[in-house]
């Protein structure tokens, strides 16, 4: 049986497209959400895995009961062993009596479970790439509120057209202007970049961003064109040298490569010449020495 590895086939990214807009509705832009973070195919067994040990690890487990040596009293036996037609007991404080010690009763405990950063990732992209592929992510420039209104925010929801529960990403330096406009709609969540997580993200209808968090979340700091912009000096930028055409650099590659070329020729050339004259000096002594031993005897 021949060894073989079986490598797992990478993950088909999509590319969702979503309007940048302002409280007016009005569309600034149709910007690309990153495939890495909005294009994934949900894997739902590790989005169950991780809200599970979410929800597990809000349990405060502060449950106890007394057990039968826990309870006070029942130090003497009720009746003697024999003879009453009774069956036998030692304690009054034992689980069969009312009053009695709980068998096997909860104790204190920890509910939290152990999840890989990596599993916690997979599970939040691949809930905020359902919501992306359903349409429901949400983004608008700012929340321009100028003083903390619950009225101009509601007007604002129902300007965007978004219903259901809401959850609202906020960037952490955010004005807490925004965050006292919107916490007081019941149906509206709210929650930092970094306390983004898989189960509100599965709570909510809809996932609303704004530049600023986008920009905390994605790193990426512009967002104006149709698609997400790439850093300055990528891939595109210092191809051609100064600034030149592609003929102009390839001509010039052209000219160095052959200065280049001749220039090694004629060098190999003469070293090559070079140790043939010592090849040559060396056969010759070599001659000499062995005429003068023949000489010798």
């Amino acid at each position: 049986m021949s060894g073989s590895t079986t490598y797992r086939k990478a993950p088909e990214l999509r590319t969702y497209t979503v309007a940048r807009r302002n409280l007016k509705g009005e569309v600034l832009s149709e910007v690309a959400l990153p495939p890495g973070m909005f294009g994934l195919e949900p894997n739902v067994p590790v989005m169950h895995q991780v809200v599970v040990a979410q929800l597990a690890a809000a349990r405060k487990g502060t449950h106890s009961t007394l057990r039968q040596r826990e309870v006070r009293g029942g130090g003497a036996k009720p009746f003697r062993q024999k003879g009453t037609g009774r069956a036998r007991q030692g304690s009054i404080r034992a689980s069969q009596f009312v009053g009695g010690g709980v068998a096997h009763g909860p104790k204190p405990r920890s509910y939290r479970q152990h999840t890989p950063k990596k599993m916690v990732k997979l599970a939040l992209y691949s809930a905020m790439s359902d919501r992306a592929a359903e349409g429901r992510v949400a983004w608008i420039d700012e929340w321009s509120f100028d003083v903390p209104s619950t009225k101009d925010a509601g007007k604002a929801l129902a300007t965007l057209e978004l219903d259901g529960r809401l959850l609202v990403v906020l960037a952490s330096s955010y004005s807490d202007i925004a965050e006292m406009s919107l916490r007081n709609i019941p149906r509206v969540q709210i929650v930092q970049v970094g306390e983004l997580n898989a189960y509100d993200v599965l709570c909510s209808d809809w996932l609303v961003f704004d530049d600023a968090s986008m920009s905390r979340l994605t790193g990426i700091s512009e967002f104006t064109g149709a698609e997400m912009p790439t850093p300055s000096g990528g891939e595109d930028a210092g191809m051609t040298g100064d600034g030149g055409t592609g003929e102009d650099s390839a001509a010039d590659n052209d000219g160095d490569n052959d200065g280049d070329n001749d220039g090694d020729n004629d060098g190999d050339n003469g070293s090559d010449s070079d140790s043939y004259e010592a090849r040559a000096g060396d056969s010759g002594h070599d001659e000499a020495s062995a005429g003068e031993e023949v000489e010798e005897s």
